[in-house]
């Protein structure tokens, strides 16, 4: 029996041209979904130039809202006045299910409050851990627990991840499953004609930040080069924490010894990860490392500090796990360049091809879109007054930004109907539009033509919310 067809729409401030674990989650997840022949539509903030409606490969249509980021690449929190915009595209897309990412996106947390609102199923992906006991983490916490009062269902990326949801939302445990994150091990190979081992390269890819443990590099790297004078290092990446690692290359006198590459292109991490034998991941804090099955796809041994959920990710031969202190990351390296005449890198990556597939992931997600989709019907009375369980003031304070909503999707549908042609628009005058994308064998590329792009996608966005449709995409 053939499985019901869904129209989804994926939301996040953290997308393509940007690149990290959650935009390639997004993205690669999003192309599977289309091969089972779902509709997929993925809504982010404007990017630069890079503004209205883009069409990347498989048909898939994401919409870059012209709002500018605000900060860390999330766009400004405006609770309300973002309702008419996901309404339309909503209503025009005929979304039966919205999938919101990333528990710091304030897009994500918006749409999720206006799609509850207008009586759509919603299901929220959280891909991060957070704490309990700092100012961010517990003002991170309240707005999580404000979002996910009245979502259908939740994903998270490991168990660890799923406790960690589950204590700081107040979220029943059913309603969380676990789906890991996937490779795309087409991408990832190992290279055909394997490194020299007469020197040990040791390969960090990573955001050079606290959270990423770029501090337990500055003390970690001059021990390996003293204790081994065969091995090299390669760190790519930027970030705050740079100029500490330049500092220690100076300081130990290693510029020939550590590679600094800076910011590298997702489509040359192979080429970076290829060239090594160990992939070296220093995190402080992570719910999955998607770097981590990345450098295994391509074979190389990975050595990392035992956090979150890390030690979920590969079997106990295939990575070193070591507590993020410096002296037991030097022990758990020198482990590691001892077990390399035991690695073969192919016999590696088959067994990740084997473990890790996105269309595992696509098939496993959609079992949670109809799960969703069966959760019953709620009034408002029902729904809004699950929000005064979340606390003594934040409780009533949730409570009067839902009815807020409410009252606002109401004028907003006596003003415009959801039938009006302005919001359902034509089906038959959609901008075609090329976009250059992560290359991928997952995905055949598109040819690239910003010029096109940027013409047809401007005048959608013109326009006010109230005014989309017809209008706006004859101007195309």
């Amino acid at each position: 029996m053939d499985r019901k067809k869904h129209r989804i729409m994926m939301v996040s401030d953290f997308f393509y041209p940007n690149f990290g674990g959650v935009e390639n989650h997004i993205y690669y997840l999003s192309q599977c979904l289309l091969k089972l022949g779902h509709k997929v539509v993925v809504v982010t903030h404007a990017y630069g130039n890079r503004s209205g409606v883009r069409y990347m490969t498989g048909g898939l249509k994401a919409y870059y809202v012209p709002w500018r980021p605000f900060v860390m690449q999330n766009s400004f929190p405006t609770l309300f006045p973002s309702l008419p915009i996901i309404r339309t595209i909503l209503i025009r897309e005929r979304i039966t299910i919205v999938h919101g990412h990333q528990a710091f996106s304030t897009l994500c947390h918006e749409t999720l409050m206006h799609s509850r609102t207008m009586g759509y199923r919603v299901v929220f992906t959280d891909h991060s851990l957070y704490g309990f006991s700092d100012a961010g983490s517990i003002h991170m916490n309240k707005v999580l627990q404000f979002t996910l009062a009245d979502v259908s269902q939740a994903i998270c990326v490991s168990h660890t991840s799923k406790e960690n949801t589950v204590l700081r939302s107040g979220l029943p445990p059913e309603k969380v499953f676990v789906i890991p994150n996937a490779v795309d091990t087409a991408m990832f190979k190992p290279a055909v004609v394997q490194p020299s081992r007469s020197e040990i390269v040791i390969v960090v890819i990573s955001r050079l930040v606290y959270r990423k443990g770029a501090d337990l590099l500055v003390e970690v790297i001059p021990d390996v080069c003293r204790l081994h004078p065969n091995v090299r290092f390669i760190v790519g990446g930027d970030g705050p924490k740079r100029v500490r690692l330049e500092e220690m290359r100076e300081k130990h006198s290693l510029q020939d010894r550590v590679e600094m590459l800076g910011a590298v292109p997702h489509a040359q991490v192979r080429s970076v990860l290829i060239s090594g034998h160990i992939f070296l991941n220093s995190s402080l804090t992570e719910a999955f490392c998607i770097a981590i099955l990345e450098a295994a796809s391509c074979g190389l041994l990975t050595v990392s500090t035992r956090v979150g959920g890390v030690p979920e990710v590969l079997p106990d031969d295939m990575i070193i796990l070591a507590e993020p202190d410096p002296g037991d990351m030097v022990l758990a390296i020198e482990r590691a360049i001892s077990m390399l005449p035991k690695v073969d890198p192919q016999v590696m990556h088959h067994r990740m091809r084997e473990l890790y597939n996105w269309h595992d992931v696509a098939k496993r997600t959609e079992i949670v879109y109809d799960r969703a989709l069966k959760c019953p019907n709620q009034n408002l009375l029902e729904r809004v007054s699950r929000y005064l369980y979340c606390g003594v003031w934040a409780g009533k304070l949730f409570f009067l930004v839902m009815i807020v909503d409410f009252l606002f999707w109401r004028l907003l549908e006596l003003w415009q109907a959801a039938s009006a042609p302005e919001i359902r628009g034509m089906k038959h005058v959609d901008c075609h539009l090329d976009c250059s994308e992560p290359s991928s064998p997952l995905t055949h590329t598109a040819s690239s033509s910003f010029s096109l792009g940027r013409r047809c996608t401007a005048a959608l966005f013109r326009h006010p919310p109230f005014s989309w449709g017809t209008n706006a995409l004859e101007k195309c």
